[in-house]
Parts: structure tokens; sequence; C-alpha cells
């Protein structure tokens, strides 16, 4: 039985490790992609805090709140069981949802920068072995996991890793200012719980993302004319 001394230092490393999971200086890469958003300044659809604002929580509802955090969950489950056929199975449903070869392939990357991250930590598990390539959810539930952060608070702590990746590009991409995304911070910060906790209360067969129009800019982005994120 652990002291109340040592819950709490175990609750502080926890948070620490969540903090560490969502800087925007782990190295993993997630900066340069902006998951069809500069698209979406080129097309028009996006052009100011407003229409930003109305976006992102589009995104949120019926994007991450009916796949990626209900996935995440899924396979932090798995790692904590050692459930190496949940693992898979989860992982090839998150590849299977992603429309475009752009989204794909951030999805891959990412997956694969935190692989070679949490190999030089030393953090690979022998067993059960990472499903053949993870997604990024995948391994940020495995270091979640390993961290002792609940699955509650990874959930959190990877929408806001989004949400904070999406207004940096919006910032480098849009005529935004920092007050502006702060803005947006404080009016989207419930919805981002309210979606974590629509996440964790779905069912398997209510799962799936509905974003035609995230797809049809992330399809366009590859042949934007000028581009800032990969594609």
């Amino acid at each position: 039985m652990p002291t109340e001394s040592s819950q709490a230092g175990s609750d502080d490393l926890a948070l620490l490790g969540l903090l560490q999971l969502v800087s925007p200086a782990l190295p993993i890469g997630a900066f340069a992609w902006s998951q069809g958003l500069e698209s979406a300044f080129d097309l028009g659809w996006v052009s100011d805090e407003v229409t930003l604002g109305e976006w992102l929580a589009g995104v949120l509802e019926d994007g991450l709140t009916r796949c990626d955090l209900p996935a995440l969950a899924r396979l932090y489950d798995a790692w904590q069981a050692g459930d190496a056929d949940a693992l898979a199975a989860w992982n090839a449903w998150l590849q299977a949802n992603r429309e475009t070869a752009e989204l794909a392939a951030e999805d891959f990357r990412l997956g694969e920068a935190m692989v070679r991250l949490l190999h030089s930590l030393d953090r690979l598990p022998l067993a059960p072995s990472l499903p053949s390539r993870p997604t990024y959810a995948a391994t940020f539930a495995l270091a979640s996991w390993q961290r002792g952060i609940s699955v509650r608070d990874s959930l959190l702590g990877f929408t806001w890793a989004w949400l904070e990746n999406q207004l940096a590009v919006a910032c480098k991409a849009l005529p935004l200012g920092q007050t502006s995304a702060q803005r947006l911070i404080e009016r989207l910060r419930p919805q981002l719980v309210a979606a974590v906790d629509t996440a964790l209360a779905l069912e398997d067969e209510e799962l799936g993302p509905a974003l035609p129009g995230l797809a049809l800019a992330s399809a366009h982005h590859e042949t934007q004319y000028s581009r800032l994120f990969r594609s």
C-alpha cells in the first residue's frame, strides 16, 4: 500500500511525464504538419479568428472525439493489459481512418519518431511488441501508460497538444496574433474536456470520424502552390 507521500510523488512524476509528452520541444516533428489547415487557409475556408475557431471546434467534435481519442483510450487499455491483438487491431483501425496520403504519412512519421525517442530512452517494451507501423496514438498511449499517466489525463494531454499545434500553424500561416490564439484557447478549453468525456463514453460501434472538408483540404495540400508545412 503506497503511503500518501509516495502517492503524491508518483502523481507528480506522472504530471511531469505528461508535460514532457505534450511539450512542443518533444522531438517528433509534429510542428511540420498542418492536418489540412494550411489548405483551408489557401481555399478561403478559414481566414480569421472566428472561422478558425469554428474549424477547430468542428475537427474536435467530429474528428478527435470519435476517432483519435477513443482509439487512444483503447490502445492505453491494451498496453495495460498486455493485449497484443487489441493493440494491432486498434492501430490498424486508426490507419484505415486516415483518408489521405498526407494524414497517413503524418501519423506514421510521428509514430516512427516516437519509437526512436522511446528507444533512446530505453523505454520500448519487450512484450507486448509494438504493432507493425505504429501510429502516433499507439506510441503516445505506450508512453503515457509507462509514466503512470491516467487514461483520462492522457486524452486531455493528447487533445491539448493537437490544439496547440493547430494554433501554431495558424500563427505562422495566417495574420493571427498570439492574443487571438489565447482567446481561442480560452473558448475551446471546455470543449476539450467535453470531447474527452464523450470519447470515454462511446461504444465501439459509435466510432468513426466525419470530416469530409478536412479530407478535401488535406488532399488539396500536396498540389498547393506555396506550402509551409509538409504534404
